[in-house]
């Protein structure tokens, strides 16, 4: 098979190119840029382009498909030519299916957890000796790519709800059509492609009518939103069921859960994250798993990457990075913190990154999602702002938003850094939330300079 990659360079597609490369296909790609650390990995396997830029006349009748990123645009001179000659353009999702469609798909989605979740799901396969294929939205501890392509009868697709490419405006997870799916939680995101929540709504709804026949819907019952369209949906031919938080404990920073009167200990915490291990263990009790053996494989689970992830601690001091962005995942990562060190000062601060985040008529969904910390930081850069073509934003309208009397706000990354380098850890926690890096902060290292 020979397979061009029209944007080769972005996080899921250059995954997906060595999946491919690896199985045996003949892999070539193009992008105008591409960045750390995509353009080092497909360096690594021969399929970084000799040159960037887009070149027509890599396009001939000889390629058996060509997948289309999102990076790419409508008036791409390579998409173009792949037009003009009557080929074959796969999204992303779309070439996923063509290389799953004979599989037992598991799709899990949701606005937030759905990384935490799939990466539950492969710690678990992994351990039990499944064989299986997957596609997640984080580089995980164990794992060489974030995607893979074989011969095995199961795949675990990350269930991403945006676009799936330029010339197909279908959400992704909509391209899976799943033996087994879970919704993990809705909260309104994307709203420069979901104008109203109404509208993003409807897409984990057309998301439950696409299970196929006998398939199974596993949803978050704590989610009122998740609740009313699992039971409200229409499709006759599945099975539905619900989870919530499980019984569990704290104690001396370590959460076990409570089950059948004995206390198992987990390397992670939070009502979310719990939430998650419960709809991972019921995707893995429909892949023959037991509970006996999913509590054991899940105790050295550590998470995945930036989703609730430790970078450093000492006796007194703890720092993590979150991926949390949306104001529900901000307030649910906040509170879970507190929850976890009751007797430790909180720090929190979050960067808005996201072209929602940034939305002058957004942000008042950020109300009080931070007043669980001790001390709450919220950064924005103007540059990000100009960048994504949005209105500016004031430092008064930020503030009056968070409405807590905890927050202040940051337009300067190193004025901000500095000032939590400056502090005192003594029995406190910093939490450090974005789905960027405060603009070049390189968090791991900062947060280890915190803690000596």
């Amino acid at each position: 098979m020979r397979v061009h990659f029209i944007a080769i360079g972005g996080s899921a597609m250059h995954n997906l190119a060595i999946a491919l490369h690896q199985k045996g296909f003949h892999v070539t790609g193009s992008d105008d840029e591409i960045f750390e650390p995509s353009k080092g990995r497909i360096a690594k396997y021969g399929l970084l382009p000799k040159e960037f830029g887009w070149f027509p006349e890599k396009i001939t009748p000889e390629l058996d498909a060509i997948i289309l990123g999102m990076h790419a645009r409508i008036d791409n001179p390579e998409l173009l030519k792949a037009q003009e000659l009557g080929l074959k353009v796969y999204s992303y999702p779309e070439y996923i299916y063509e290389q799953a469609k004979d599989k037992v798909r598991v799709v899990i989605g949701g606005s937030h957890g759905k990384t935490s979740i799939t990466s539950m799901v492969l710690h678990v396969l992994e351990k039990c000796n499944k064989e299986f294929d997957y596609m997640v939205g984080a580089q995980l501890e164990g794992f060489d790519t974030m995607v893979k392509i074989t011969d095995a009868p199961i795949i675990v697709l990350e269930g991403d709800e945006y676009l799936s490419s330029p010339i197909d405006r279908r959400p992704k997870f909509h391209l899976y059509h799943p033996n087994i799916a879970l919704i993990s939680g809705i909260a309104w995101d994307h709203i420069n492609v979901f104008p109203t929540f109404e509208n993003y709504v409807e897409q984990f709804a057309t998301f439950i009518t696409l299970i196929e026949k006998n398939g199974v819907l596993i949803y978050c019952k704590a989610d009122p939103e998740v609740n009313k369209i699992a039971l409200t949906t229409p499709n006759p031919d599945i099975d539905r069921i619900g989870y919530q938080t499980p019984e569990n404990t704290i104690n001396n920073g370590v959460t076990s859960l409570l089950v059948e009167g004995n206390e198992i200990p987990l390397e992670i915490f939070g009502d979310h994250n719990l939430q998650n291990l419960n709809g991972a263990r019921l995707i893995c009790n429909q892949l023959k798993i037991e509970d006996e053996q999913f509590y054991e494989a899940i105790q050295d689970f550590k998470g995945a990457a930036k989703r609730l992830e430790l970078i450093a601690k000492n006796d007194s001091t703890a720092i993590y990075k979150d991926f949390a962005h949306s104001p529900s995942k901000l307030k649910a990562t906040t509170q879970a913190v507190k929850k976890q060190y009751p007797n430790r000062k909180l720090i929190a601060c979050m960067e808005l990154h996201t072209f929602s985040s940034l939305n002058k008529d957004f942000l008042k969904e950020y109300k009080n999602s931070m007043e669980a910390a001790d001390e709450a930081y919220v950064y924005y850069s103007n540059h990000t702002l100009e960048h994504k073509k949005l209105a500016a934003i004031t430092p008064e309208e930020v503030k009056a938003a968070f409405a807590s009397d905890n927050v202040v706000i940051y337009n300067n990354s190193d004025e901000l850094f500095q000032l939590l380098k400056a502090k005192d850890w003594n029995k406190s926690v910093l939490l450090l939330m974005s789905s960027g890096n405060f603009d070049g902060v390189n968090l791991n290292a900062f947060g280890k300079g915190l803690v000596g």
